[in-house]
C-alpha cells in the first residue's frame, strides 16, 4: 500500500490549494483527482475576484497560496471595482485565460517537491482506531495516510439538468463522485443537497460586439499577488449587453420544461446568482438584465455569458440568446446547466476545518455548502496548513474575524451554518476597514512565515514593506509646517486650504482634500517613496479614527475568544442553560467563548452561564 502524510481528494481550487500548502510545510502528499486534465478547472465564468472575493485571494497570496499568482499570469482583463467609494470595500478581479490557468495550476503541482499527483476516484476514506487513515479508490486500491482533506466541489452525486434531461456528472464532461457519498453518511456525517448553475457557451465568431458596449481593461493593470511584477499578457475587452422583453417572453414558454420550476430540482440554489429564468420571476418589474459577454481565452473563439446562467432546454436556450441585440446569430457551442450535489452541513467541523466525526479527516470548498472559486481555494489553503501542523504536533491555525475574511469566512460555517449556497460579501466582515485587500500582506504575511507556509524570500519582502512605511510615517510626523506666507502660497498653488496653527505633514494628510501625492509636492523628501507604500500610508492616516474605534471593539471582543472550551464539554451539566441552548451548544461544539456567543439564538445570559460554569470549575 503507498503511504502519504495527506491526502487530498479532488483537485480543484480547494484541493490545489490545500495539497500546495501541506506540501510547503513538508508535508508528502498526494492530490487525488478525477481527471488529470481538467485540474484547476473553471466550470463557471474564468474570472477570480470582485466584492469580498478579491479580499480572499488577496489573503490567499499573503499566506504564500498560489490563486493569486496564478491569477496574474492567466489574466486577460483586469478591473479594480468600487473605486468611488472607500478603500476597505474596493476590490480586484481579473478576467483569466481559463485554459492557462489550468495548465499553469498543474505545472505548479508538478514541480512541488514533496507532492505527488494521481488520478482515481476515491470511494472510501480508510478508518482506523476512530480515524482518518486514508482512502481506498474506485478501483480498490488502498492508499494510506494519516491525514486526509475531501475536496470534491459538486462531485458528490452530481446530478446535471438540462431541460428535463438529466445525468449524472460532477461537471459537464466528467464523472460523478456517487460511493464517496455513500460512505460519508455510513460514517454519520449529515448531507444536504445543493444546486448550482452555469452559463452557456458562445461562438465568439457569431457574436456582433459592434451592438454591445466595450468593457476595456484596466491600464496599467493592478494584480493580485503581492509579488507579481509585470503583467505579461494581452489585455482585451469584455462587452455589456442586455435582455429585453423578448427575451423574458422566450424564458416564460420554456417554464413547463424548466427543471427549476417544474420541481425536479430540489437542491437550494444560489440566491446571489440567480439562474435568469429565476431572475425574471423575482424581479418581473424590470424590463432588462445585464450579461457581460466575457472571454474565455486568447487562444479560443468561445466567450461567456455572464448573467445568463440557465438549466432551460437547449432550444430555449438558443432562442433566449437569439432575442438579445448581438446576439442575433449566436451559435451555441456548449449547454448552460443546472447541478445538484451532496454537501455536509459545516457545522460538523471545527474551525480547523476538521470534522468532529472523524479526527483528521477535513472537508474544504463547496462541500461545505459554499459556492466560489474564492472560498473554496481559502478553505483549501487553512486546510491543508492544519492538516500538516496536526500531524507535527503543532497548535491550530484559525484566523479571527478581525484578522481576515478567511476567518469570517470559516467562522461563518461552522458557527452559523448554511442553508443555502455561502458567497463572501464586504458585508460580512464587521471589522472590514481593518481588512482591506491592501494590507493583507501586512496582516497575515508573517503569521504564515512563523508556521512555515510562507517562504523566507515572500516575509522578507513584507519586513522591508514594513520598515518603509515606518520610515514614510515618521517623515510625516518629523515635518512641521508654520503658517507663514511662504508656507500659504506654497498650499494655494496646490488648491489647498490655507493653515492657521502650526501642523505635522500627517496631520495635513487628515484633510479630505490632500493627497499624498500633494504632499510629495510640498517636501522632496517624499518624492521617491513607492505608490503602494504611499496609498497604504494615506488611507491608515485618512480612516484612523475609524479604524482605531475598531481595534477598540476587537478588544473587548477578543477575550472571549481566548477563551477556549473542552471540546468534550457536558453542556447538559452547565447550570442555567435552556435546553434549546443546550442542543445548539452540541450541535456546534463552540472552541471558545466568542465563537459560542455568534452561535444564533445563544443569548448573553447563556455566556455568563458558561463563565460561571468555567469558574466553579476552576477553569478560568
Amino acid at each position: 500500500m503507498d503511504s502519504y502524510d495527506i491526502i487530498v481528494v479532488g483537485a480543484g481550487h480547494a484541493g490545489c490549494e490545500a495539497a500546495l500548502a501541506a506540501a510547503r510545510m513538508g508535508a508528502r502528499t498526494l492530490l487525488l483527482t478525477i481527471n488529470l486534465d481538467h485540474i484547476a478547472y473553471m466550470s463557471c465564468n474564468p474570472a477570480v475576484g470582485g466584492l469580498g472575493k478579491g479580499h480572499l485571494v488577496r489573503e490567499i497570496d499573503a499566506l504564500d497560496g498560489e490563486m493569486g499568482v496564478n491569477t496574474d499570469e492567466a489574466g486577460i482583463q483586469f478591473k479594480v471595482l468600487n473605486m468611488k467609494k472607500g478603500p476597505a470595500v474596493r476590490a480586484t478581479r481579473i478576467q483569466t485565460d481559463m485554459a492557462l490557468y489550468a495548465r499553469r495550476m498543474k505545472r505548479r503541482l508538478e514541480e512541488t517537491e514533496g507532492l505527488s499527483i494521481r488520478q482515481g476516484v476515491a470511494r472510501n476514506v480508510l478508518i482506523e482506531k476512530g480515524a482518518a487513515a486514508g482512502v481506498e479508490t474506485m478501483l480498490g486500491e488502498r492508499l494510506a495516510a494519516p491525514a486526509v482533506i475531501v475536496t470534491t466541489g459538486t462531485f458528490l452525486k452530481g446530478l446535471i439538468h438540462v431541460g428535463l434531461e438529466h445525468f449524472e456528472g460532477g461537471r459537464l464532461g466528467d464523472m460523478p463522485s456517487v460511493g464517496l457519498s455513500d460512505n460519508l453518511r455510513e460514517l454519520g456525517f449529515q448531507l444536504g443537497r445543493l444546486k448550482t448553475g452555469t452559463c452557456p457557451r458562445l461562438d465568439g465568431r457569431t457574436i456582433d460586439f459592434s451592438k454591445m458596449v466595450p468593457q476595456p481593461s484596466d491600464d496599467p493593470p493592478v494584480p493580485f499577488s503581492f509579488m507579481t511584477g509585470e503583467v505579461k499578457n494581452r489585455l482585451v475587452p469584455c462587452y455589456l449587453a442586455y435582455t429585453n422583453e423578448r427575451t423574458h417572453d422566450v424564458i416564460r414558454t420554456g417554464f413547463d420544461r424548466s427543471p427549476l420550476f417544474t420541481g425536479v430540482i430540489k437542491g437550494t440554489g444560489v440566491r446571489y446568482c440567480p439562474s435568469i429564468e429565476d431572475k425574471i420571476v423575482r424581479f418581473s418589474d424590470r424590463s432588462r438584465h445585464r450579461i457581460f459577454i466575457e472571454p474565455e481565452g486568447l487562444d479560443t473563439v468561445e466567450y461567456y455569458p455572464n448573467g445568463l446562467s440557465t438549466s432551460l432546454p437547449l432550444d430555449i436556450q438558443v432562442a433566449m440568446l437569439r432575442t438579445v441585440e448581438g446576439l442575433e446569430e449566436v451559435r451555441i457551442t456548449r449547454p448552460g446547466y443546472g447541478i445538484e450535489y451532496d454537501f455536509a452541513y459545516p457545522t460538523q467541523l471545527y474551525p480547523t476545518l476538521e470534522t468532529k466525526l472523524v479526527p483528521n479527516l477535513y472537508f474544504a470548498g463547496q462541500i461545505n455548502g459554499t459556492t466560489g472559486y474564492e472560498e473554496a481555494a481559502a478553505q483549501g489553503l487553512m486546510a491543508g496548513i492544519n492538516a500538516a501542523l496536526r500531524l507535527r504536533g503543532e497548535g491550530d491555525f484559525v484566523l479571527g474575524r478581525h484578522e481576515a475574511y478567511i476567518g469570517v469566512l470559516i467562522d461563518d460555517l461552522v458557527t452559523k451554518g448554511v442553508d443555502e449556497p455561502y458567497r463572501m460579501f464586504t458585508s460580512r466582515a464587521e471589522h472590514r476597514l481593518l481588512l482591506r485587500e491592501d494590507n493583507a500582506d501586512l496582516r497575515l504575511t508573517e503569521k504564515g512565515h512563523g508556521i512555515g507556509v510562507v517562504g523566507d524570500g515572500r516575509c522578507a519582502r513584507v519586513l522591508e514593506k514594513k520598515r518603509k512605511v515606518g520610515e514614510a510615517f515618521s517623515l510625516l510626523r518629523g515635518v512641521r509646517l508654520r503658517p507663514t506666507s511662504k508656507t500659504q502660497e506654497m498650499l494655494r498653488e496646490k488648491g489647498i486650504e490655507a493653515i492657521t496653527n502650526p501642523l505635522t505633514l500627517e496631520e495635513l494628510l487628515k484633510r479630505p482634500d490632500v493627497s499624498f501625492d500633494d504632499l510629495k509636492g510640498i517636501h522632496e523628501g517624499l518624492r521617491d517613496i513607492d505608490s503602494d507604500i504611499a496609498y497604504q500610508v494615506e488611507v491608515e492616516v485618512k480612516y484612523r479614527g475609524y479604524t482605531d474605534r475598531q481595534l477598540e471593539l476587537v478588544a473587548r471582543t477578543s477575550k472571549l475568544d481566548d477563551r477556549r472550551i473542552p471540546r468534550e464539554l457536558d453542556y447538559a451539566g452547565v447550570s442555567g442553560l435552556s435546553r434549546e441552548v443546550v442542543e445548539r451548544f452540541v450541535k456546534v461544539r463552540p472552541s471558545t467563548l466568542g465563537q459560542a456567543s455568534r452561535i444564533p439564538g445563544v443569548t448573553p445570559a447563556s455566556i455568563t452561564a458558561l463563565l460561571v460554569h468555567f469558574k466553579k470549575k476552576g477553569m478560568l
